[in-house]
């Protein structure tokens, strides 16, 4: 039987409508079922109690649980791959760290490629780096602390949570712009690396501020600076390392991604949920007293933000010549 050419005009533009109109619907609907949010480190770091946060505000705003599923290893490499490999429908999502951008360049064969295979949804935090000595250094400024290391070549050695690491990477970078030559000394996670720092085993570390914030209001570590490009107000009179290396200005990020091919309604509906999280007083709150900021962008931003920062890292990494544990 042949259909009168309005007919199937008309039949062909629903055929081709179709596919976007259920999209849309389906956007409308998300999440009509549980949601994973993978971290790929474990409970109790710093991106891992964000992202809960976030997946608790979303769990009552959206009306499904969000639930935190922890993949520690390989940098956070396991975790990602799950998430590339996993259905674009929005019920698999990632926890996205400054580990991924690092990640990106670190290794040097992965099965996926960060950029190209992850979305970007919303970013949450920023958290910000201390250059911190053991009291009994003598270097008690940035300047004497560059002063000592460059008479002192290779003598000084600087703890990090592991190769790769974003306390890695930054001493790294503060190397690149100092023209000193330091001491790496690995450690699996912040929290050996600090113990030895404390007990004078090695002399300097670029921590993320959480870790390291009741050390310092202790006195038992020396802040020397903040990696930010401004001061922050929980260390007021603790300069920037850029007041002295100008142009050094670094933080761990944190946020959420999800497989490429995720339909942007979906993105969109996240993106504006989490920004709203971010928005509200309580949740800043809890936020800064991690030690970390708020930092809400749009999907587009966020993307930008990702490739920049890899790219900055790019350069660290080839210039140091770092590599994984």
């Amino acid at each position: 039987m042949k259909l009168p050419r309005r007919n199937f005009v008309y039949l062909a533009a629903s055929a081709v409508a179709f596919p976007v109109m259920s999209r849309t619907a389906a956007a409308l609907d998300y999440p009509t079922h549980p949601v994973r949010i993978i971290v790929g480190f474990a409970a109790g770091q710093a991106i891992d109690i964000t992202t809960r946060l976030i997946g608790q505000w979303l769990s009552v705003q959206l009306g499904q649980q969000f639930v935190i599923e922890n993949r520690p290893g390989a940098g956070g490499n396991i975790a990602t791959e799950a998430v590339v490999r996993a259905p674009a429908d929005g019920y698999t999502l990632l926890a996205v760290g400054s580990n991924n951008m690092i990640n990106a360049t670190l290794y040097e064969k992965l099965n996926f490629d960060f950029i190209r295979d992850i979305a970007p949804v919303a970013s949450i935090a920023r958290v910000p780096q201390v250059m911190e000595v053991n009291p009994s250094f003598s270097a008690k400024t940035v300047p004497e602390f560059i002063a000592y290391a460059k008479a002192n070549p290779g003598k000084i050695s600087f703890a990090s949570a592991g190769s790769g690491s974003v306390a890695h990477v930054t001493a790294e970078m503060f190397k690149m712009m100092t023209g000193t030559n330091m001491l790496h000394v690995p450690y699996r996670g912040a929290a050996p690396a600090l113990t030895d720092l404390l007990g004078g085993q090695v002399q300097v570390m670029f921590d993320n501020m959480p870790s390291s914030i009741e050390h310092i209001r202790a006195g038992r570590l020396r802040p020397l600076a903040v990696t930010t490009a401004t001061r922050l107000e929980v260390l007021p009179d603790v300069p920037t390392v850029g007041e002295f290396v100008p142009g050094f200005e670094t933080s761990a990020w944190g946020g959420i991604g999800a497989p490429k091919g995720t339909p942007t309604e979906i993105i969109a509906k996240l993106n504006t949920e989490i920004n709203a999280a971010l928005a509200d007083p309580t949740m800043k709150a809890r936020i800064d007293g991690l030690g970390g900021r708020v930092f809400a962008l749009s999907p587009a931003e966020y993307k930008k933000l990702l490739a920049a920062e890899t790219d900055k890292w790019a350069k660290v990494i080839k210039s140091s010549n770092a590599r994984p544990d």
